[in-house]
């Protein structure tokens, strides 16, 4: 706990990806006795998962994009109302700090709290800065990164730079001490399947058809759990079914970080959530980076799990059955295979994340400056040390 208690103000766009590290940080920030507010948009106010205590504040987020200038005044003004807004809850709420996450609906609050004069900090999930951020990163007082290395970030700005990693939430990070499932030569082999909030169409199409191309002695032993669309849900269960491999299916699943502790191997995209969730627990992964993600930042998230031989990225055009089954195949050939992808992913985790990026947060508007990891600094060090301690998952 800290001695004064402070206000923060948490500004993220309205997808998971960019709320669930803000709502991870919200919940640290309260345990350590300050107050917090969030900003978002009307879809943001409605994601799952949002601490009890916070309160979500909703303001118009215009977008600056495409070429009609009709829609570039239409989103200057919403942009506008939006940090006019801001700085009404800026005057009574006091924040010493406002802390963006990416997405449109933080662009206002952090020009807001800038012409405020009030201190201002931007993490970025993935492994490409993204594009408010870009705009803001000459402005802001500091960078927080999930990933050593950042695309499109501007080498004038690195020094604001701080690696943290992406804060997950508390009963995933919880698994982290845990030990990797066992998997032996005549065990089950259980599979997770997600592709996001709504899943994802190509994985319903392409991975029980790949799973049935597995050998025999592979294939027998599997147990699957997929989320799907809801308008796929029944074709999938009848692929399943025509391939004799069980498998549940659902369109969400509430008790994901179990199914997560459960799973030997996954499969899906490479969102920033994604990919620090398996870092943080220590699975080995397929993975199918959205093609149509901004500046492509699902193929960047993958870089770090891939080079260390934590998972394999296949990307969405070479994704077929075939090499779908070619991998797993590889990957799971023998028991120690997984287990060791299992290790490689754990080793790329940020188990501190939201503490460090509290201490950064904190840092601000208050006491000096903290001691916080920053890149080329104590990350890897650390990083290093904890994974010398760890026995390799058996």
């Amino acid at each position: 706990m800290t001695a004064v208690s402070r206000h923060f103000v948490l500004a993220a766009g309205g997808t998971g990806g960019h709320l669930i590290p803000a709502f991870v940080l919200a919940e640290e920030l309260e345990r350590r006795g300050h107050h917090v507010a969030l900003i978002t948009d009307a879809r943001g106010a409605q994601i799952p998962g949002k601490p009890a205590g916070l309160t979500a504040h909703v303001l118009p987020a215009g977008r600056l994009q495409g070429k009609n200038p009709l829609s570039w005044i239409k989103g200057v003004r919403a942009i506008m109302e939006g940090r006019r807004m801001a700085l009404r809850l800026f005057e009574s709420f006091e924040p010493s700090c406002v802390v963006g996450f990416g997405g449109y609906p933080a662009f206002p609050a952090l020009l807001a709290a800038q012409s405020a004069g009030i201190p201002t900090v931007i993490h970025e999930q993935n492994a490409v800065l993204g594009r408010v951020n870009r705009f803001l990163a000459g402005k802001v007082n500091a960078i927080a990164t999930a990933y050593n290395h950042i695309d499109r970030l501007a080498p004038k700005h690195e020094e604001k730079v701080h690696l943290v990693g992406n804060p997950v939430r508390a009963d995933v990070l919880a698994l982290r001490e845990k030990p990797y499932p066992v998997f032996t030569e005549d065990g089950l082999l259980r599979v997770l399947v997600t592709g996001g909030s709504q899943g994802a169409r190509v994985l319903s199409e392409v991975v029980p058809d790949g799973l049935a191309m597995l050998q025999p002695a592979l294939r027998e032993r599997l147990q699957v759990t997929q989320q799907c669309r809801a308008e796929d849900i029944e074709a999938v269960r009848a692929r399943y079914a025509g391939h004799d491999i069980p498998a549940e299916l659902g369109t969400y699943f509430e008790d994901m970080a179990s199914r997560l502790a459960d799973a030997h191997l996954f499969i899906g995209r490479a969102g920033a959530s994604t990919v620090s969730e398996l870092t943080a627990v220590g699975r080995p992964a397929i993975l199918i980076p959205l093609p149509i993600a901004t500046d492509d930042h699902q193929a960047a998230n993958c870089r770090d799990i891939v080079e260390a031989g934590g998972a394999r990225a296949i990307r969405q055009e070479r994704f077929t059955a075939v090499e779908l089954a070619k991998q797993l195949q590889a990957m799971a050939q023998n028991p120690g295979s997984l287990a060791n992808a299992a290790h490689a992913a754990w080793n790329c985790g940020y188990p501190a994340a939201v503490s460090d990026l509290a201490d950064l947060v904190e840092s601000f508007g208050g006491a000096p400056m903290m001691d916080v990891i920053r890149v080329g600094g104590s990350a890897h060090a650390h990083q290093g040390k904890e994974a010398l301690a760890m026995e390799t998952p058996e």
